[in-house]
């Protein structure tokens, strides 16, 4: 087939029309770099050459902007870039931004654990469920869990203290708190010994 005719579109895009029917959109870069102008001879193995090419080269720029608003870990950057582009070209894309040093999974899951702690007072249990769903493996989220892990009793001791301390004058209250830690992931034991610490120190 032949390279009838190409037409600047938005965002940094071409469409490339062979035989006079649109063929595909390209990047306007892959396209300069591949030296086709109208009139040259344009084969389907050549098209889907550039069409997966402009694919990653697509993917690495919104990975890029993605990064740019908060770190993700590789397999969550594959993910989101999945739900606009082809999945090899995803995935290739959230590669490069590896080997880039653009995004580390063992950094991320150190820094976002620390951060769940701290910011949201959640449990192990529940930062490791979190890292997973954000893509880290299993292994380096119980890892960095651990690592971050403040003593649970101590934190929900801080959590009823900054929260709930306003609660604890009757039962309805007590159980309202208790189920509110249990959401954060905390094991019963750890949070009836916290409010029974607390309960004595009100006391006193």
């Amino acid at each position: 087939m032949m390279l009838s005719a190409v037409e600047p579109r938005g965002k940094g895009l071409v469409a490339l029309f062979a035989d006079g029917e649109k063929a595909a959109d390209l990047d306007a870069e892959t396209y300069l770099k591949s030296g086709l102008k109208p009139g040259d001879c344009l084969t389907d193995e050549r098209l889907r050459e550039l069409v997966g090419a402009s694919d990653i080269r697509r993917a690495e720029q919104k990975a890029m902007n993605l990064l740019g608003y908060r770190a993700h870990s590789r397999r969550e950057l594959a993910r989101k870039l999945g739900r606009t582009f082809p999945r090899e070209a995803a995935e290739k894309a959230a590669e490069k931004m590896e080997e880039l040093g653009l995004v580390d999974d063992a950094e991320y899951a150190r820094s976002l654990a620390a951060e769940l702690f701290r910011g949201k007072g959640y449990a192990a249990s529940r930062v490791r469920l979190e890292l997973m769903r954000r893509g880290v493996d299993r292994e380096l989220a119980e890892q960095a869990a651990a690592e971050a892990e403040p003593e649970p009793r101590e934190a929900v001791r801080r959590i009823v203290e900054r929260k709930y301390a306003r609660f604890l004058g009757d039962e309805k209250g007590r159980r309202r708190t208790a189920a509110a830690l249990q959401r954060l992931g905390y094991r019963w034991d750890d949070i009836r010994g916290a409010l029974r610490e607390f309960t004595v120190d009100e006391d006193e």
